[in-house]
Order: C-alpha cells, then structure tokens, then sequence
C-alpha cells in the first residue's frame, strides 16, 4: 500500500471558519464561538473515543 504523502486538505466549512474574521465580533459573540467551539471539540473527542472502541473491538475479534 503507498503511503499519501499529499498535505491534508481542510472541509471548506473548517478553511472558512478558521479564516472568518473576528474583528467585527462582540465579546459576547466571541464568547459564545468559544463555547459552542468547546462544544464541538468535545463531541469530535466522544466520536473518536467510541471509534477507537470499534476498532480495538473488530481488532480483538480478527486478532489482529
């Protein structure tokens, strides 16, 4: 299997938020990107940890 040595390429829903402008916004608007920001890492850390489940579980039936 060849290794994909191309650069990792970004949804362009992530290139636009990270590129979006904060200057026009708020305290209360920056604080509440923060928190829904928080939010968003926190749920991308729960699917990864039930994926990492999975696969240790799949792992563990084919031994691998």
């Amino acid at each position: 299997m060849e290794q994909d040595d191309s650069p990792l390429r970004i949804p362009d829903s992530l290139t636009a938020l990270v590129q979006a402008d904060l200057e026009p916004l708020s305290l209360a608007e920056l604080e509440t990107r923060i928190a829904v920001l928080e939010q968003e890492i926190g749920r991308t850390r729960r699917h990864m940890e039930r994926a990492a489940l999975h696969r240790a579980s799949a792992d563990a039936l084919f031994k691998r």
